[in-house]
C-alpha cells in the first residue's frame, strides 16, 4: 500500500509523525513565459514613497516601510464590493500552514508556499513567469515551534528578490530570470538543535536582514544583516547574552547581561527576532521586535529575576553597523510566551498637541503601545484585548502591573492573554486618516503550570532535543487541566482600535478563534480571513460585514490589493483545512469577475476503529509524556491534531509501519524525520498505544 497516500486517512533604555502530505510548488528551473518582468527596480525610496509614486503597487511585506497595509485603491469600495467575484487561482501543493503575504511590483506578483519556494506569476492573469525551489530540508520541520514549515514572504529589491527558507538559509533570486544569484546559511551560529526562519526579510540600505524562529528549542536570537549584492555577512546583532565567561559579542551583551541570573545560556535563552523588522527612510534606523525566553517560566530560565534584556522587546539599531540605539521592554521578565515580534506600524501623528514620529505595535501581552520612534519613549500604552495577567501599565516606569492574584508558579491556572498572545503575528492595518488600527485579536487562554518534577525537587532538568517549555505537560498536565475546572472559550475579533485614547470604535467576532492578518483601504474597506476560510469585507467605519466568499480552506494569511491596468486586484493566499481534502491555493479577486471556486471533497474526519491496545495504565501514562515530549508541537496536544495529520486517523497500514516511519525515517520526504537516535522501539510503542487509547475514548465521546 501506498503509505503517505495513507495519510489522508523599562520606560525608555538606551545605549513528528507522518507529517502531512506535502508537494514542492515548483521546479528549480526558471520557465519560459510571455511575461517579461520589470520586476525588481525597488529600491529604498520606491518603497518609502509608494504612496506618492506607486499607489497600485505592494512593494514590501507591509506595502512600504510603514507596514501599515493601507491602500490609497478605492474601485473596490463599499458600493461596488457587492460585484466583487473571483478573477483566477493558483494551486499551491501544500498542506502545511500558508502564510505568505504576496509582493507585487509592475504587474508580477510573488508568493511563496510553506517550504519557501517562489512563484512569479502574471498578476493580471496568474500565468507563471517563473519558479524557484531552495530544496528546503524538509526533515528541519521537526524543528519548528508550531508544528511544520512557514513562510510569510519575500523582499524584492534592486533587481532580486530574497526568500528565507525554512531551513535557515537566505537566498537571492534575479528577479527577471528566477535563477540563483547567491545562497547563505545564516544559522552559522552553534546550537544544539538546528535553526529555522519563518519571517520574510527586509531589504533597505543596501542590505537584507533577517532573524530567525524557535526560542523554545534552546535557540539564542539574533538578527543578521547581508550585503544585498554579494550576501556578505555585514553584522549581527545577538538579542541576548551568551556565556558570560566568554567575550562579549558586542557591548549591548555586557549590559544585558546584568539583567540575567543563574546558567541561561546553557539553554540557549531565547529571544530569536521571528517576524517583524522594519525599516526608517526618515531615522535611517532597523526595527526589531525580539521573542520570547527559554524556557518560558523565568523561574526556571533566571533564578533570582532579572528583566532578562532583550526578550520581548522592540530595539532600534542603526543599519550601517547594527549598534542599539534604543530599547523598550514590553514585558519585562517575560513569563508567559509574551513576544514581541508583532508587526510595527511606523507613522507621524499629533500627541498631545505635539508632533511625534510614532512606532505602534499590539504584542502579544495585550497592551497597545505607542512609543517615539526617535529615542523610544512610551507615549501611550492601553489594553487591546482580554487579559488576566496585569492591571495596567504604570506609565512613569512603562513596565506592566503584574496582576498578584495571578500568578501560576503558586496556582496552576488559566491565563489570558495565552501563549498565542491577545494578537499574535497575523499583520493589524492602519487608516492614518482616521486614526484607527484594525486589530485581529483573539481571547485563547493558555494553562500555566510548573512541570512536576520541578514542583517536586526544585530542580529543572532540560530535555535533550525537544522543546523545553519549562510548563507542565502530559498527564501532570491533564490531571491539573481537569482540577481547575471549564476552560474559558476562545474566540477571534477584528477591532477598529484608536491608538491615542485606547477606545475601541468597533469589533465583530469572527467565525473562528483563528484569525487572519488585515488589510485596509481607502475605499472604507477592511478585509480579513478566518480558519473557517471566509475571506470578508467590512465597512471600515461600522464593522458591518458588507461581503463574503467562502474559499473552502482556511485564510491566516494577510489579503493585499494592487492594480494592473485600470484593474484593482484583491489576493489572498488561502491554506488547506481538515475538513477538505484539497491543496493551499492563491486566490485572486476584481469587480464583475465570476470565475467559480468547486467545493472539494470533504475530509472523512470520523476516527475510524482502531487496533487492539495491549498497554496498561502506568505505560499509557508513559507514552503520554512521551508524544508530548516528541510529537505534540507537530501533531496537536492530546493526540489532537489540527495543523499537520491527525494520529488519531491513522491507517492501519501506518500503524503497521509505526516502527519504519518513527525511527528509520520512511516517510522523510514528507518531512517526517527519523526519532531513531531518541526513541527505542518500545518507547515508540507506547508513543502509538498512547495515540490509539486517545482514540478510542475520542471514538466514545462523539458517539461513534
Amino acid at each position: 500500500m501506498d503509505l503517505s497516500s495513507s495519510l489522508l486517512s523599562p520606560k525608555r533604555g538606551f545605549v513528528g509523525l507522518a507529517m502531512a502530505l506535502a508537494c514542492c510548488v515548483a521546479t528549480a528551473s526558471a520557465q519560459s513565459s510571455t511575461s517579461q518582468p520589470s520586476a525588481g527596480r525597488v529600491d529604498d525610496e520606491r518603497i518609502d514613497r509608494i504612496d506618492d509614486n506607486d499607489p497600485g503597487q505592494w512593494l514590501a511585506y507591509g506595502r512600504g516601510y510603514s507596514q501599515h497595509r493601507f491602500s490609497p485603491l478605492e474601485q473596490v469600495n463599499r458600493r461596488t464590493v457587492r460585484d466583487l467575484g473571483l478573477n483566477w487561482t493558483r494551486k499551491i501543493e501544500v498542506r502545511h500552514r500558508l502564510q505568505s503575504s504576496p509582493i507585487v511590483v509592475d504587474g508580477v506578483l510573488y508568493v511563496t508556499d510553506s517550504w519557501s519556494a517562489v512563484s512569479a506569476v502574471d498578476a493580471d492573469t496568474g500565468e507563471t513567469i517563473w519558479t524557484f525551489d531552495p530544496k528546503t530540508q524538509r526533515t528541519r520541520a521537526r524543528w519548528s515551534c508550531c508544528g511544520g514549515p512557514i513562510n510569510r514572504g519575500v523582499a524584492v529589491y534592486r533587481n532580486r528578490v530574497y526568500t528565507a527558507t525554512f531551513d535557515a538559509r537566505l537566498v537571492a533570486i534575479d528577479a527577471r530570470t528566477g535563477k540563483k544569484v547567491w545562497d547563505v546559511a545564516t544559522d552559522d551560529y552553534p546550537s544544539r538543535v538546528p535553526y529555522t526562519i519563518s519571517g520574510a526579510p527586509l531589504a533597505a540600505a543596501g542590505k537584507v536582514f533577517i532573524g530567525n524562529s524557535g526560542s523554545e528549542w534552546d535557540h539564542r536570537g539574533y538578527v543578521t544583516a547581508y550585503n544585498a549584492e554579494t550576501g556578505e555577512k555585514e553584522w549581527r546583532f545577538f538579542t541576548v547574552p551568551g556565556d558570560p565567561s566568554m567575550p562579549f559579542e558586542h557591548p549591548e551583551m555586557e549590559m544585558a547581561a546584568e539583567t540575567w541570573n543563574g546558567e541561561w545560556w546553557k539553554l540557549g535563552g531565547g529571544g530569536t527576532v521571528w517576524n517583524s523588522m522594519t525599516y526608517d527612510a526618515d531615522l535611517h534606523t532597523v526595527y526589531i521586535g525580539v521573542g520570547n525566553g527559554t524556557p518560558w517560566s523565568r523561574k526556571i530560565r533566571s533564578p533570582g529575576g532579572g528583566d532578562n534584556l532583550f526578550l520581548s522587546s522592540v530595539v532600534a539599531l542603526d543599519p550601517e553597523t547594527g549598534r542599539m540605539k534604543w530599547y523598550y521592554q514590553t514585558t519585562p521578565g517575560d513569563n508567559w510566551d509574551y513576544t514581541a515580534t508583532q508587526d510595527m506600524v511606523l507613522a507621524d501623528m499629533e500627541v498631545d498637541g505635539a508632533d511625534r514620529k510614532v512606532l505602534m505595535q499590539a504584542p502579544k501581552n495585550g497592551f497597545f503601545y505607542v512609543l517615539d520612534r526617535i529615542d523610544g519613549e512610551l507615549l501611550r500604552a492601553h489594553p487591546y484585548g482580554a487579559m488576566t495577567w496585569a492591571t495596567h501599565v504604570d506609565m512613569e516606569t512603562g513596565r506592566p502591573v503584574e496582576n498578584p492574584d495571578v500568578v501560576w508558579e503558586e496556582k496552576p491556572q488559566w491565563i489570558l492573554p495565552g501563549n498565542t498572545g491577545a494578537h499574535n503575528w497575523e499583520p493589524m492595518s492602519f487608516d492614518a486618516a482616521k486614526g484607527l488600527m484594525y486589530i485581529p485579536t483573539h481571547d485563547t487562554p493558555f494553562f500555566f503550570a510548573l512541570p512536576k518534577d520541578y514542583r517536586e525537587t526544585g530542580v529543572y532538568r532540560p530535555r535533550e532535543r525537544t522543546m523545553n517549555l519549562g510548563v507542565a505537560m502530559g498527564a501532570y498536565r491533564t490531571k491539573l487541566i481537569e482540577e481547575a475546572g471549564e476552560r474559558p472559550e476562545p474566540k477571534g475579533f477584528l477591532k477598529a482600535f484608536d491608538p491615542l485614547t485606547g477606545e475601541t470604535a468597533w469589533k465583530v467576532q469572527n467565525k473562528t478563534a483563528r484569525i487572519g492578518g488585515v488589510l485596509s483601504t481607502a475605499g472604507g474597506l477592511v478585509f480579513q480571513g478566518d480558519g473557517s476560510g471566509t475571506l470578508s469585507a467590512y465597512n471600515s467605519d461600522t464593522g458591518e460585514r458588507l461581503w463574503e466568499f467562502d474559499a473552502y480552506g482556511s485564510i491566516i494569511a494577510p489579503p493585499v490589493t494592487y492594480r494592473v491596468g485600470n484593474t484593482q486586484y484583491v489576493a489572498v493566499v488561502v491554506g488547506a483545512s481538515f475538513t477538505y481534502l484539497d491543496f493551499g491555493k492563491l486566490l485572486v479577486f476584481s469587480l464583475g469577475a465570476d470565475h467559480a471556486l468547486p467545493e472539494p471533497p470533504s475530509r472523512d474526519r470520523s476516527i475510524p476503529e482502531q487496533p487492539p491496545m495491549t498497554a496498561s495504565t502506568e505505560e499509557l501514562a508513559q507514552g503520554e509524556t512521551l508524544y508530548h515530549q516528541f510529537c505534540a508541537s507537530c501533531h496537536g496536544y492530546g493526540a489532537r491534531g489540527y495543523r499537520n495529520a491527525d494520529l488519531r486517523l491513522m491507517s492501519p497500514a501506518i500503524h503497521d509501519a509505526f516502527q519504519k516511519v518513527v525511527r528509520e525515517g520512511l516517510l522523510l520526504d514528507l518531512g517526517m524525520d527519523s526519532f531513531g537516535n531518541d526513541l527505542n522501539e518500545t518507547e515508540t510503542e507506547l508513543i502509538r498505544q498512547y495515540i490509539i487509547s486517545r482514540a478510542n475514548i475520542d471514538r466514545e465521546t462523539s458517539g461513534q
